[in-house]
């Protein structure tokens, strides 16, 4: 073989190289590009449902305190109905004690 035979062999090999290379470099990005687009789903994803449950919490906890803000309402207003029938009864007890008012 000569020279410009090894040149021409040596130079097919190295495009074919070069050409088998970018091909399998192409291969890797895509693949790379494809699982960054899956993470990126899947972590969307995992914030929307995050999201749900701490909205869900959110408006249980809103639920509990009217519930718990209206009780306390209620046993408040009972305890001043008790407070002032228990008034109106000492003070009706000292009146037939004391003979006044009549």
């Amino acid at each position: 073989m000569n020279g410009r035979k090894i040149s021409g062999i040596l130079l097919a090999c190295a495009l074919l190289a070069a050409g088998t290379t970018s091909a399998f470099g192409q291969g890797f990005k895509q693949d790379a590009k494809t699982v960054g687009h899956g993470i990126g789903n899947g972590a969307r994803d995992i914030g929307h449902g995050t999201a749900h449950v701490a909205k869900t919490v959110g408006h249980g906890t809103a639920h509990v305190a009217k519930s718990i803000g209206h009780g306390a309402a209620d046993a408040g207003r009972g305890i001043a109905h008790g407070t002032r029938e228990g008034w109106d009864a000492t003070k009706h007890a000292v009146k037939q004690v004391f003979h006044k008012g009549d």
